[in-house]
């Protein structure tokens, strides 16, 4: 248990136990500790009330983006290396993120055997980097080399888990946790809980969580360190030569509907939904057989609609290319028979022949065009962040895209961190990203963040949003185009962002309450 006390003018941060060697002394500005750089570190009271209490046992540390969470790592980190108990392992999901974490590590920490190990490096070079008293991994290939034996779990007295959330089904999360004993400390670190109660009590066994540690916006503590973020929900119609193609995709998904409800399959007329398809695709494939045609060809139509509606006519167009090169289930089908398919693909060309993508983008253009500072978009779709990036750069505004490594057009991790560091020093007045773009780099603040669609997900939603509204007034711009996916992902959205404001307070009396165990995951797995 951990007091902290005021003298004179120091912070004095002090560990009741006898035994623990951890000791803080702090200016009103700066911490400072005999491992730290001087002067490179802010006190927060927030920060240092959540590492006192992560140092006792095992914690799920929930702060909303930009507030800090690896200076909170750094203080447990300190208090394990303050009492020679072993190495830190620092896990993170990308190879842009482990760097960034090794990076501000090495900046402040006076240690010259701080690591950093990602996919990129050789095994025989591994071997040696393994031996650092800190290592930052990326989780895959830390746990292929646990697996491997390369490296001793028996070395680490604190593993770190950034972007916990991600810890659960087969995610390399779990099964790391699960090769730790008891006796290793685990942090888990994210800007926000799931929504879904199944999946928080997932990621509190996994890691063998045994507190909650929660901070919001509305915290006491945090709000001096935050600026107010004005939300503006900005609605556009669809052209018309879109909602012709719209209504030839909605009759051509509407047919296979009905052939499935033929077929015995239960679904909803009025509330069509991908995740509704994909729901019953186990049981058409092992009992509904003659329903795999109809089944796998919605799939691909509601993607379709789905993009074309939230993205545009080129984003549609390329997916269509795409899809219509796969060999599957209806394919041929598809885009060689169903007239109201090749309907809607002939008049997206001739729409993309006028000019015509969507009717975001121009408001788009308008939004961003007359801001002097910087501005960060979000797109999920990599097709859309290219017509954006494009549209942007013709109108003599310089943008560029952040989008991830995987595939032939990606971005390495080289590339990944240039661009980045081109925005943060204002080389760069935009930029376009993807998810890659959502999940705790560091990108710097911003004035302005729009949301090119919208995210029917509590956690995108809040990593997206933290990106403003930090050292000065953010501005948040979502785009909804009307009578659309875009609609149906605010309604949904919203009922998560307030199931996942609660979800900390029920898994913490859940947690005191016994209802949750994490002495062993071998009942759960």
């Amino acid at each position: 248990m951990n007091q902290v006390r005021l003298l004179d003018n120091k912070l004095l941060l002090e560990t009741i136990k006898p035994t623990d060697r951890y000791f803080f002394s702090m200016t009103l500005e700066y911490f400072q500790h005999d491992l730290v750089k001087p002067n490179s570190i802010e006190v927060r009271d927030y920060q240092i009330s959540l590492a006192s209490e992560a140092k006792t046992q095992n914690s799920l540390v929930v702060l909303p983006t930009g507030l800090g969470k690896t200076t909170v790592a750094l203080q447990v980190i300190l208090d394990i290396l303050s009492q020679k108990k072993g190495g830190i392992l620092f896990l993170a999901p990308t190879r842009v993120l482990v760097n960034q974490h090794f990076e501000f590590l090495k900046e402040r920490v006076l240690l010259d055997d701080i690591g950093i190990i990602t996919g990129e490096d050789l095994i025989s070079k591994r071997k040696k980097l393994w031996i650092n008293s800190i290592v930052c991994a990326t989780p895959e290939i830390t746990r292929n080399d646990l697996q491997r034996g390369l490296v001793s779990q028996e070395q680490f007295s604190l593993v770190i888990f950034d972007e916990a959330h991600r810890a659960i089904g087969d995610y390399a999360y779990t099964s790391i946790a699960t090769s730790f004993s008891n006796n290793v400390r685990f942090l888990a670190m994210t800007a926000t809980l799931p929504s879904d109660k199944q999946k928080a009590e997932e990621i509190i066994k996994s890691l063998r969580i045994k507190r909650v540690l929660q901070k919001t916006d509305e915290s006491p503590d945090v709000k001096p360190y935050i600026q107010e973020t004005k939300t503006e929900w900005i609605n556009v119609d669809l052209p018309l030569d879109m909602k012709a193609i719209q209504t030839c995709l909605k009759i051509a998904l509407d047919e296979r509907y009905s052939q499935l409800r033929k077929n015995g399959i239960q679904l909803s007329v009025e509330n069509k939904s991908l995740s509704a398809l994909l729901r019953v695709r186990q049981y058409v494939l092992t009992q509904n057989r003659r329903s795999a045609k109809p089944l796998f060809t919605a799939i691909r139509i509601t993607y379709a609609l789905n993009i074309l509606e939230a993205h545009g006519i080129t984003s549609f167009l390329k997916f269509c290319e795409r899809a219509q090169k796969k060999k599957g289930v209806g394919v041929k089908e598809l885009f060689e028979v169903d007239l109201n398919f090749m309907r809607a693909i002939q008049l997206s060309k001739i729409a993309q022949s006028k000019g015509i993508e969507h009717s975001k983008i121009p408001k788009l253009l308008e939004i961003v065009a007359p801001v002097k500072d910087k501005v960060l978009i979000f797109t999920s779709y990599r097709d859309s962040v290219n017509v954006i990036n494009e549209r942007l750069n013709e109108i003599g505004i310089k943008s560029e895209i952040l989008i991830g490594k995987a595939g032939e057009t990606g971005l390495k991790q080289k590339k990944q961190i240039e661009t980045v560091q081109r925005f943060r020093d204002g080389q760069t007045k935009v930029l376009v990203a993807t998810r890659v773009g959502e999940e705790g780099l560091d990108i710097s603040e911003v004035n302005l963040v729009v949301f090119y669609d919208n995210v029917p997900s509590s956690i995108r939603f809040v990593q997206r949003r933290g990106r403003t509204g930090r050292k000065t007034a953010g501005r948040l711009v979502v785009l909804i185009a009307k009578d659309t996916i875009d609609e149906v992902y605010y309604w949904i959205g919203r009922r998560k962002m307030q199931s996942a404001k609660s979800m900390g307070e029920k898994l913490s009396k859940k947690l005191e309450d016994h209802e949750i165990s994490t002495e062993s995951l071998d009942s759960f797995l």
